[in-house]
């Protein structure tokens, strides 16, 4: 898929939750399972862009948390790629997504964007890019349950899972989705 066909698919998007069916079985990855042991599914949603689906999501978060303080929480977000992408323009679409939440320095946001640029792999339908919070420590990456690195900041991870979690998403729909019953009451 070109860059700019890419680009124009993210403009429109619609997230829808997943029934029991498409989600498949809700255990964790080993992978998970050593990072977060006592994490539980809390919500799961598939990402569309006009009528074509991108990505399923799934987020695991361990007793106690609360969306309202999600950064001072250890989670995971597994995204299941439902189409091509380049790291690269992950890696730029997510930059776009983070300013939602406010301004990012120009310096900042260059140098998070080559980070994920480094990271971020070219994905193939059916591939997995995880991320792990960690609280006061930043982002963990993982392509396909092998480690890819880690962003060391706290303030890059609250902006990158803010990108799914934050109130500023561009997509409340799967926000909610993923927050499942961790979702505070307003």
């Amino acid at each position: 898929m070109k860059r700019r066909d890419a680009a124009a698919l993210m403009l429109a998007a619609v997230a829808m939750p997943l029934r029991a069916s498409e989600s498949g079985a809700a255990t964790q990855t080993p992978e998970l399972r050593s990072a977060l042991p006592q994490a539980e599914l809390a919500g799961q949603a598939t990402l569309s862009f006009w009528g074509f689906e991108v990505y399923r999501a799934r987020l695991w978060v361990a007793p106690g948390f609360k969306s309202s303080d999600y950064a001072k929480h250890n989670f995971a977000l597994e995204l299941t790629y439902l189409r091509d992408f380049s790291g690269a323009d992950i890696a730029s679409r997510s930059i776009k997504e983070m300013r939602r939440q406010g301004p990012i320095a120009a310096a900042q946001e260059a140098g998070w964007e080559a980070q994920m640029r480094t990271l971020f792999p070219d994905v193939k339908t059916n591939q997995r890019l995880t991320g792990i919070h960690q609280v006061g420590r930043g982002a963990q990456f993982l392509y396909n349950g092998q480690p890819l690195g880690e962003i060391r900041d706290p303030i890059f991870a609250k902006l990158f899972f803010g990108i799914w979690l934050a109130p500023q998403t561009s997509e409340p729909r799967m926000r909610s989705s993923l927050l499942g019953a961790a979702a505070e009451a307003p």
